[in-house]
């Protein structure tokens, strides 16, 4: 059903129309991303004179990986060439960390209308971890799931 444009709703949004883009184009057959996250830690300072409280300062932010799952297919090979190039990285010094490092990733979240309603830039993201197959199970009818987690430097909201 339409919303008709109407302004004022207020309701959430659903967490299942999304799309992950790197290397200008939306990446095929994605069944989940995991949450954007980033923890800012907390310093202890005691000033002279009254150290009987600790203030509380921010530091080092960090950003949890992401986590992405896809469906196998025999045609989309993206994760599996994405995550090859660490390998490739390893094994070859003179490789660049620009040729496995993606600068920017973009999840694009859609509304009910297929309107897009969100969308975050993820920066300099790689390959840390890649699962190629699933357990395979002879008694089992599940899609077969392959995964990547993505290391990332931040991530930011973006206009629309």
């Amino acid at each position: 059903m339409a919303t008709n444009g109407n302004s004022k709703r207020n309701d959430p949004y659903r967490n299942f129309k999304f799309k992950i883009m790197w290397d200008g184009k939306y990446v095929a057959g994605l069944s989940k991303c995991s949450a954007l996250k980033k923890t800012t830690e907390a310093v202890d300072w005691r000033e002279a004179g009254d150290n009987s409280v600790a203030h509380r300062l921010p530091a080092k932010t960090s950003y949890e990986p992401i986590t992405l799952e896809a469906g196998i297919t025999q045609k989309n090979t993206d994760f599996e060439e994405w995550a090859n190039l660490v390998n490739n990285y390893e094994n070859n010094s003179t490789t660049s960390l620009e040729n496995f490092r993606k600068e920017t990733i973009t999840i694009d979240v859609f509304d009910l209308d297929n309107k897009k309603v969100l969308s975050y830039a993820v920066y300099d993201c790689w390959v840390s971890e890649y699962q190629a197959l699933p357990q395979l199970d002879t008694s089992g009818n599940a899609v077969m799931i392959q995964t990547i987690k993505i290391e990332n430097e931040g991530w930011k909201r973006q206009e629309l």
